[in-house]
């Protein structure tokens, strides 16, 4: 049997989230994870640690009527686990043991959260742990002051700490829907404070953990950023400033927002444009939405967070090269430049590379369960990119959706959090670049 130290580190990154869905998916069949104190279905105890390790939200079962607290606890350490990555966790746990961590785990921590570099890796996993901890642990303190007085100190605690976690690993999971089922935040589409705790939660979440390292240590001096952060910092602010103007503009005249006040309308706008972007929580019903602000979610989704994030998505960092390498074929120049700095050659690439391999997998998934379902290709089509960019909203159609569809959005989820270049990657024979022999002969584009 091939050793586990011989495989390359992105399969192990691969073969260790099937690992965790798998013990998930173990538990939760267990009887006393369910309300009823009943065996639940192997499909439904698999999608769901799928969508909860994979941070999606994507549910088939109401999370708070179907699941026990203990079932519950379960979700939430698979996203928990999910979230920052189970490769953080293994290191953190070897260095409680004082034992020496090797290459191997280095190089392995730093694929699993795209480190951009293998030094300083350790000290950059306790900054991730501890810096997760410190902003749940705010979170939960902040959520408390609503849950608190509406469910008493013990569940409204425990709802404190679960929607905490669920907003900054930017899962969607929720248990608002003890009265009313997938209600998620509907009932709180007023509320500004709510709004406002879960979206900097989400926004904190999807930055991306070096994002966070590199503001602290440049004081928040945008002259003094890496590109990198520039680029994320930039584009994340372009898109839910965009994103809610558009959602307003829409939806004016739309069903949903005629029974909303205008500040409970623009608060909505803001909430969805920065849920839309992996977090899976919605104030509105988007199954009510006009069909111009479903596309725009969509895109949104598919845009997603940022590298070394909780978020999923092709992110943000590959569309802002896909836009940029336009904006430089229209000025005429061969390098991409931005901020006054030139991105490496062959970045344009790679970014086409993750942007095509989630497209192909969209595409060819919602034309799938559109035939298969009977079901319009815009909804299914949502579906899909809500699977594979681990957001979890969704038009209302998943707990009607076959066993072959539940499947396909199954694998979707577990492509879109292992990332498309690490499941490309861990098939590849080859480890390194072939150069080309083969004579020069150009083609026509456009």
């Amino acid at each position: 049997m091939k050793n586990l130290l011989d495989l390359s580190p992105m399969k192990i990154i691969l073969f260790g989230y099937c690992f965790i869905i798998l013990l998930g998916t173990l538990l939760l069949l267990l009887p006393y994870a369910s309300e009823e104190g009943q065996v639940t279905d192997f499909l439904t105890a698999f999608f769901t640690a799928t969508s909860a390790t994979c941070v999606t939200g994507l549910v088939v079962v109401n999370t708070y009527t179907h699941w026990s607290f203990a079932g519950q606890i379960i979700i939430l350490c698979l996203i928990q686990i999910g979230g920052i990555g189970f490769m953080t966790f293994c290191i953190a746990a070897i260095s409680l043991t004082k034992k020496k961590i090797g290459y191997i785990s280095r190089s392995l921590m730093q694929n699993s959260i795209s480190a951009p570099q293998l030094g300083g890796i350790v000290r950059m996993t306790k900054f991730v742990l501890w810096g997760t901890l410190l902003v749940e642990g705010i979170g939960a303190f902040l959520l408390s002051f609503f849950y608190v007085p509406l469910y008493g100190m013990g569940k409204g605690l425990w709802y404190s700490i679960f929607h905490s976690i669920s907003a900054f690993c930017n899962a969607g999971f929720d248990l608002m829907g003890e009265q009313i089922e997938f209600i998620s935040y509907t009932a709180q589409v007023g509320n500004v404070y709510v709004n406002l705790v879960i979206m900097l939660l989400i926004i904190i979440g999807g930055l991306g953990f070096f994002v966070w390292q590199n503001l602290l240590e440049t004081k928040f001096r945008f002259s003094r950023m890496h590109l990198h952060t520039k680029l994320v910092v930039f584009l994340s602010g372009i898109l839910i400033i965009g994103g809610a103007l558009v959602l307003f503009i829409s939806e004016r005249g739309g069903a949903e927002f005629q029974k909303l006040t205008l500040t409970e309308q623009l608060t909505a706008s803001i909430f969805q444009s920065v849920s839309a972007r992996t977090a899976g929580f919605n104030t509105v019903d988007i199954g009510s939405l006009t069909q111009t602000s479903q596309f725009l979610i969509i895109c949104l989704m598919m845009i997603g967070g940022s590298p070394g994030s909780t978020a999923g998505g092709i992110k943000t960092t590959t569309f802002a090269v896909l836009a940029l390498s336009v904006l430089m074929t229209f000025w005429h120049r061969k390098s991409i430049e931005v901020f006054g700095r030139r991105m490496e050659e062959g970045i344009t690439r790679l970014a086409s590379c993750v942007f095509m391999i989630y497209l192909f997998w969209v595409c060819f998934a919602a034309m799938v369960i559109s035939r298969i379902e009977g079901l319009p290709l815009l909804a299914t089509l949502f579906e899909s990119v809500s699977a594979i960019a681990t957001v979890g909203l969704s038009t209302g159609i998943t707990t009607s959706l076959g066993s072959v569809s539940l499947v396909i959005l199954t694998i979707l989820m577990i492509i879109g959090r292992a990332g498309s270049l690490t499941m490309l990657l861990a098939f590849s024979s080859r480890k390194n670049p072939v150069v080309s022999t083969l004579p020069l002969e150009k083609i026509q584009i456009g």
